[in-house]
């Protein structure tokens, strides 16, 4: 059992503490956010603590972390809390739910894996993900650090999706589709063929936007 710290006191956060207190075997023992945003000095019964000196409170060499955020700027939030946590010594742990589907995955730390998701076999996912419920994440792929799935997205067979893209419900990409970094890919779009650098893809089939994904999300 590893006791671990949760960044963020909003709704991913709370529903983080409630999938490790309920379906894991690791015990919450706080929380922190930067210290702007310390308005409480608990959330669900346990400290609020501002992350600039979280280490001297919870030193990384007795707590893990955890910093299951949003997408938002195209998962580079998320990214900055992951690198400056990792830069304070902490090791992370990952939540998948043990009502998802795996078999035997490669999975990096800091992911979120909901209920309902299916990963098939041969399929690797990389550091800092997110996978919301519901998913299909099809064999053979890869998926690289920093990516947000929401959920009901289907990912075919053999596809490699590149670093800080977001995939919104009910999306479909088609298999050995290469998802170029940044892409944001739409509600309800249609991938037929790969995508450009940090593109915005909507529609179905799915058409390119003259607008960069990290001046939409």
């Amino acid at each position: 059992m590893a006791k671990v710290v949760i960044f963020g006191v909003l709704d991913t956060a709370e529903l983080a503490h409630f999938y490790l207190t309920h379906d894991s075997d690791h015990e919450v023992v706080a929380f922190t956010v930067n210290r702007e945003y310390v308005k409480e000095a608990t959330f669900w019964g346990l400290p609020v603590v501002a992350f600039e000196e979280v280490e001297t409170l919870f030193p990384p060499s007795d707590y893990k972390f955890f910093a299951p955020m949003t997408g938002r700027k195209m998962n580079k939030n998320r990214e900055k809390v992951y690198l400056d946590a990792k830069a304070k010594g902490y090791e992370f742990i990952s939540y998948i739910s043990s009502k998802a589907t795996l078999f035997g995955n490669e999975i990096g730390e800091n992911c979120f894996i909901l209920e309902d998701n299916t990963i098939q076999p041969f399929t690797k996912i990389g550091n800092n993900c997110v996978l919301w419920s519901g998913n299909h994440i099809g064999h053979h792929g890869v998926i690289k650090d920093h990516v947000f799935f929401t959920s009901h997205v289907v990912l075919s067979g053999h596809c490699t999706v590149e670093s800080y893209s977001f995939f919104g419900v009910n999306a479909t990409i088609r298999d050995y589709t290469t998802i170029a970094e940044g892409t944001l890919v739409a509600m309800s779009a249609s991938i037929t063929k790969n995508t450009e650098a940090w593109g915005v893809y909507m529609g179905s089939p799915a058409e390119k936007r003259p607008i960069p994904s990290y001046k939409v999300y």
